[in-house]
């Protein structure tokens, strides 16, 4: 036995209860007909004319009915006469190469096939201006050659900074359509700086580019389309602060004040930009946003297959386990903090060689006197919390919160022969 396992050994493991939560499950059921209505305005469709090459902006996260927003606003502009085409928007994503960032989309679902035009990749920008403060602004070079431009992505809370703008239009604008040296560019002077930068150099690229509309998602808690607009750009200045307010307030959440230690089960760039979502782990890459539990020690345990290796994240955490950084890929994990030129995401956790210990280590060093009142919370990832495991000392407060109900008594948690959980 080696002196990890040795100092981990006797550490109890406590037994978990599954927590039921409740969150606000409004959801758009027919999307088609909800969007496409809101295409044919007059203030959209009017901007629309025959044999207009749109380039569409389509980016790496795992929006939810990605494919059928996309496709039908595809159909919607095929139908007015214009030839569409996909762009990856993505900045950095896929490893920063053509060829990746469309592979990233065929992970999505989203191809030529599916879609019904062309996917245009391509890691080649233009430069279309300067900010006052010396950035430069970019475009990728096929939607900057294009008659028109048309950004798709959902609008939630960003999770490195705070402003009336974080993740949703401006922020595709900007870095998604700035690919690699736009999303560099956006980054150089940090987070403290983003939500002053993002709309500045979306709103220079409304001014010099031919922007027609943007379709914008909002997800419930469950991460299914709640609510969908179509916004002009003078819509998307007016209206994307009011819809971030309706974003955070759908955002799921763990309704504890304070935790000794949470698991999770998985992180991925498909679960989110950090690997997993800091709203959620209170746990920020920066001290430009807040917000979420208090956290003692965090474990991570696995990294799911479509991230690709890329295991940003990793570093937000205590701890991780053998197998997550069995599966890293050091150079699209690096790649993501020399973009964002926050680094400490990236670093490896302290590694232990199984689930087990790594829990067992994070049980160890969480501070408290008596290590079977470990107040522990386990989740499969940020994306996935209507269903909680909690340990016996959190009992009482999920029995006094109106959003929590107990629906499995406690148990043991079950590891196979590699000492990883089931």
């Amino acid at each position: 036995m080696g002196i990890l396992q040795e100092l981990v050994k006797d550490i109890p493991i406590p037994r978990m209860a599954k927590v039921k939560v409740n969150f606000d499950e409004t959801r758009i059921d027919d999307l088609a007909s909800e969007l496409l209505p809101k295409l044919q305005r007059e203030a959209i469709a009017g901007k629309v004319r025959p044999g207009m090459e749109i380039a569409i902006a389509v980016g790496s996260r795992g929006l939810d009915r990605l494919l059928e927003i996309t496709a039908v606003t595809v159909k919607f502009l095929q139908d007015a006469g214009a030839k569409p085409f996909i762009v990856p928007s993505m900045g950095s994503h896929g490893g920063a190469t053509g060829e990746g960032q469309r592979e990233v989309l065929a992970h999505l679902g989203i191809t030529k096939e599916t879609v019904g035009c062309e996917i245009r990749s391509s890691m080649e920008v233009v430069q279309i201006g300067e900010l006052p403060n010396g950035l430069p602004v970019f475009v990728d070079q096929f939607a900057a050659a294009a008659d028109g431009m048309v950004v798709i992505n959902r609008i939630k809370p960003h999770t490195a900074f705070r402003g009336e703008v974080e993740s949703g239009m401006m922020k595709m604008i900007s870095i998604g359509l700035g690919k690699q040296k736009g999303a560099e560019a956006c980054h150089q002077l940090g987070f403290k700086y983003m939500a002053e930068n993002v709309p500045a150099m979306a709103k220079m690229i409304m001014e010099h580019k031919p922007l027609l509309f943007g379709v914008a998602s909002v997800e419930n808690a469950f991460d299914k389309v709640a609510l969908i607009e179509t916004m002009t750009p003078d819509e998307i200045v007016e209206n994307e602060p009011a819809l971030l307010v309706q974003a955070k307030a759908l955002l799921p959440k763990l309704y504890f004040d304070q935790l000794d230690v949470l698991i999770i089960d998985q992180i991925g760039k498909n679960i989110s930009g950090d690997g997993m979502d800091p709203n959620i782990t209170g746990r920020y890459p920066t001290s430009y946003a807040h917000g979420g539990p208090d956290v003692n020690k965090m474990a991570v345990l696995d990294l799911t297959h479509q991230s690709e290796g890329n295991a940003n994240g990793v570093g937000t955490a205590d701890f991780t386990a053998q197998r997550l950084v069995d599966k890293m890929d050091l150079e699209k994990t690096y790649a993501n903090g020399l973009t964002s030129t926050v680094v400490a995401p990236t670093k490896i956790a302290t590694t232990l060689p199984n689930d087990r210990e790594t829990i067992q280590a994070s049980i160890k060093t969480c501070n408290i006197l008596h290590f079977e009142q470990v107040r522990m919370v386990r989740i499969k990832n940020t994306l996935e919390l209507g269903v909680i495991e909690v340990s016996e000392a959190l009992l009482d407060d999920v029995r006094r919160h109106p959003k929590m109900e107990v629906v499995q008594g406690l148990y043991e948690l079950s590891f196979d022969n590699e000492g990883n959980l089931f």
